[in-house]
């Protein structure tokens, strides 16, 4: 896969200070090169589901190909550091890379869960603190709105197409690429984005607004008032055409042709006239039932005399389940009446305000909506805004490390690990089990003792049909070492990933846990040094 660009802006400097001061801590103190691992993972599922999608890998392997101080970015490390900061740190900082770095990850669009690391980096530990920030920054984000758009997509149904328009209102230029970029990778079918288009090959989507609408007054001041018809190339006049069919509409529709504006029919007759073979047109600027849809019909009508056909009507505001059954009511009527059986199945495309809750409830009530167009909600993660995923040391120099705390959540599990997700007989998911590095791996139709990590009576015995070990070896010697996905085929593993969770993992109210185990020999090891580690209080 050719990796597509990334932002100028990721790079060595997009780091918090304290990982450049613990960077020369590390160079001061000669501790520098000592050979450490990192667990990159996060402790609960977002939105209160059971699931997350992991996105971002391919930003991060782009990230550590390039790593590389530049002399404008150490000429400004000279002016933030302390004056005493040795000279010999700058030049170190100079020369060094991530050629020696190995990272391992679960592939892009894996389905993953609390406490299992989603990236595993190897290497010196002073070049792997100072990747700590930006591999957070560039997976935070991505898993959590791919998670997002995954969410809506179950909700939605999969006959129900969804678009991402969050741009406008995303957090600034780069929030809005990754947003559009990993709704698509969580299962929408395209983006409003004409950059993130380019950038990423997404299908683009989006006809007019109301400004347009309101931009004409009347049928006078259209320029251009005939069509060439799509076959013969004959000049059709259009907007005489236009008129006529609104007159005949009026009886059918029971509203009268006066009712409806002039000037919306005027917008949509040069929207039309412009595109004549994608025509779809905003239906609330006024009034629905009694000016969009009567202005729509009769230009969709004409259009089919010019041998072309309409595509559908957006509503962006109202009881858009009462409109949707209204509007194709009246799309139903006319099909039949003119003997047009398309008219009947148009799109219906609703974009206001929609977010799961809405979603959910438009289906209880009922509706006609064919496509969804989703913003603030989706690329603002409104319900949660961040996923919380954290970078930590599980081993330096071949020894375990640990992180306790009073909050058992945040009690890290040490050393290196591997990760196995086991199967039952119909492919779905039964639990992911995380076992010591140098343990054999665990195989089909033998029975497994899988337990809780921090939980002695949470265990259970297991015996799958089929183990897969989650983790791959993404980067070393320099070189990307597995190849990457299109990102259309990250797009179809994730849905494939999605359906092998049980339905009631992947339900949206009230989901099953879904279980993260240890073996038996990691368990031990945990709680060992988890007690060595913590002193025994002593009371006189």
């Amino acid at each position: 896969m050719e990796m597509t660009l990334q932002s100028n802006v990721v790079q060595p400097l997009l780091t918090d200070r304290y990982q450049i001061s613990m960077a020369y801590a590390y160079w001061k103190n000669g501790k520098h090169e000592q050979e450490s691992t990192f667990d990159l993972f996060f402790r609960k599922n977002p939105f209160g589901g059971e699931y997350t999608l992991f996105a971002g890998l391919e930003e991060c392997l782009k990230f550590v190909q390039n790593y590389k101080f530049q002399k404008p970015d150490i000429d400004y490390l000279h002016k933030i550091l302390p004056n005493y900061t040795e000279e010999e740190f700058y030049d170190y900082l100079s020369t060094i890379d991530m050629t020696d770095i190995k990272i391992y990850a679960v592939p892009e669009g894996s389905v993953v869960f609390p406490q299992i690391p989603l990236l595993r980096v190897e290497g010196s530990i002073l070049k792997a603190q100072l990747l700590e920030t930006t591999l957070l920054t560039l997976i935070n984000y991505a898993s959590l709105v791919a998670t997002n758009a995954a969410r809506l997509r179950e909700v939605a149904g999969p006959n129900t197409r969804l678009y991402e328009f969050g741009l406008r209102r995303a957090q600034g230029p780069d929030g809005g690429l990754s947003a559009s970029k990993y709704c698509y990778l969580g299962g929408f079918h395209g983006t409003s984005n004409v950059l993130a288009g380019k950038l990423y090959g997404i299908p683009i989507e989006g006809n007019h607004i109301h400004s347009y609408v309101s931009a004409f007054q009347n049928l006078d001041e259209l320029k251009i008032r005939v069509l060439p018809d799509r076959i013969t190339g004959a000049s059709c006049p259009f907007v005489e055409s236009c008129e006529k069919y609104l007159d005949e509409l009026g009886p059918i529709l029971k509203i009268s042709p006066n009712q409806t504006n002039k000037g919306e029919l005027a917008a949509f007759i040069s929207y039309a006239i412009s595109f004549p073979s994608n025509f779809s047109a905003l239906v609330d600027t006024y009034n629905v039932i009694q000016s969009g849809v009567p202005n729509f019909l009769a230009v969709a009508l004409s259009l089919h005399e010019c041998n072309y056909k309409a595509v559908g009507i957006r509503l962006d505001s109202g009881d858009l389940a009462y409109l949707s059954m209204k509007v194709r009511a009246n799309l139903t009527e006319i099909a039949r009446k003119f003997n047009i059986p398309y008219i009947e199945h148009m799109t219906i495309v609703a974009n206001n305000n929609i977010n799961e809750d809405t979603l959910i409830s438009l289906e209880k009530q009922g509706h006609s909506i064919n496509a969804f167009g989703i913003g603030r909600h989706l690329v603002t993660c409104e319900k949660q805004p961040a996923l919380g995923c954290v970078y930590k040391l599980v081993e330096l120099n071949g020894i375990p490390r640990i992180k306790v705390s009073h909050d058992i959540e945040k009690i890290t599990i040490p050393g290196r690990k591997s990760l196995y997700r086991l199967y039952d007989s119909g492919g779905e998911a039964i639990c992911d089990l995380m076992t010591r590095f140098d343990e054999p791996a665990p195989t089909a139709n033998s029975r497994l003792l899988c337990q809780h990590p921090f939980s002695e009576t949470k265990r259970a015995y297991v015996t799958p049909s089929s183990v897969k070990c989650m983790h791959r070896l993404y980067w070393a010697n320099g070189n990307i070492q597995h190849p990457l996905q299109t990102w259309d085929e990250v797009r179809l593993y994730a849905e494939q990933q999605i359906k092998m969770l049980r339905k009631d993992h992947r339900r949206n109210l009230n989901p099953t846990p879904y279980k993260v185990s240890v073996s038996n020999s990691l368990y031990l090891f945990l709680h060992e040094l988890w007690l060595s580690s913590v002193p025994i209080s002593e009371f006189a």
